[in-house]
């Protein structure tokens, strides 16, 4: 019943009803032509529009993505615009290595798409607000993070970076509390996310950006929880810090995508005794330390994912690339 809302014309459509400030744009596009008629209106709007980013409805992880290339077109309204911008759209740039156009079409009628403009700024991250409502109505703030993004165009899910800098994190987590009433009204019970574009302005205040609503868990849930249950701490939204049980600070660096086709030499056990060895395994009397998860198939995929835990920001980064240095190092000496 709630399926559209989660999709990405949904969350536009939300968003403009809910009034949270979000990127100039159309959704509901099935075609081509409906693309080149959006992005003619969008330059009317805004002239000096560079470049924008194509969506399937329901892409996960940017994998639905492309960003279509503006600069060279002739002025808006010219005769020639349409023509231009429709190539413009064939050499699109794909997130999703390999993807031909046609194929991409083909999702675009199958399960409908947007458009909307590249937000540009010199200084810019991308946090997100994860959310539940009770069955009982109550609207809960879990957590805020910083994504780690990658890929061809940085629009590919990596990780997070626990809590969202407190410079902006109070400031998505009064837009996404719009959302969740409107999901209290809506009926919706359960877990769910929004994604934010936030960009820093030459007066240093942030604006924020709704970009996505993702109505199930998702990759920051994992993390979290792993947190939680070993510290039994609370996230608190007016501070925008997590707190242990024994009154203490923590901070993480989570990834689903420590990779590398050297990491095949590894077995789950060598990644065991590895962080064992070194020191790295959390530890639950100073309750720091690194989780691994999705590790079993490193041998097949070198992939795997790690939750690196500590009592600040940066120490808590510094023990994530302290491990992914100890698993290049590693790998180089047993394939030497």
């Amino acid at each position: 019943r709630h399926f559209a809302l989660g999709g990405k014309s949904g969350a536009r459509r939300l968003f403009a009803e809910e009034g949270l400030p979000h990127p100039l744009g159309v959704e509901n596009i099935t075609d081509e032509a409906g693309f080149v008629r959006a992005i003619a209106g969008m330059r009317a709007d805004k002239p000096a529009l560079r470049r924008v980013i194509t969506k399937h409805n329901q892409g996960v992880s940017g994998m639905g993505n492309a960003v279509v290339d503006l600069g060279q077109l002739p002025p808006p309204g010219d005769a020639a615009e349409n023509e231009a911008i429709a190539a413009a759209l064939r050499a699109m740039r794909f997130e999703l290595p390999g993807l031909s156009y046609d194929d991409y079409l083909q999702g675009v009628a199958r399960q409908g798409a947007i458009v909307e403009e590249m937000i540009e700024g010199d200084v810019k991250e991308s946090p997100s607000v994860q959310m539940r409502i009770s069955p009982l109505g109550k609207v809960e703030i879990l957590s805020t993070h910083d994504q780690m993004l990658g890929g061809p165009s940085g629009q590919s899910y990596l990780g997070a970076i626990f809590p969202a800098d407190p410079a902006y994190s109070r400031l998505i987590t009064r837009e996404a509390a719009k959302i969740g009433d409107r999901f209290v009204r809506e009926g919706i019970v359960g877990r769910f996310a929004l994604d934010f574009l936030v960009v820093q302005g030459d007066d240093g205040q942030w604006q924020p950006f709704a970009i996505e609503v993702n109505l199930r868990k998702g990759g920051t849930t994992h993390p979290f929880l792993t947190l939680q249950y070993l510290t039994d701490g609370l996230y608190d939204p007016d501070t925008g810090e997590f707190t242990t049980e024994g009154g203490e600070r923590r901070y993480y660096v989570a990834s689903d995508h420590v990779e590398s086709p050297a990491y095949r030499v590894f077995t789950a056990d060598d990644l065991l005794d590895l962080i064992s060895l070194h020191r790295l395994t959390f530890d639950q009397t100073c309750q720091t330390g690194l989780v691994l998860h999705m590790f079993s198939g490193v041998g097949q995929l070198g992939r795997l994912g790690v939750t690196c835990i500590h009592g600040t920001p940066q120490r808590a980064r510094a023990l994530y690339d302290d491990f992914v240095a100890l698993l290049d190092r590693e790998a180089a000496i047993r394939l030497a």
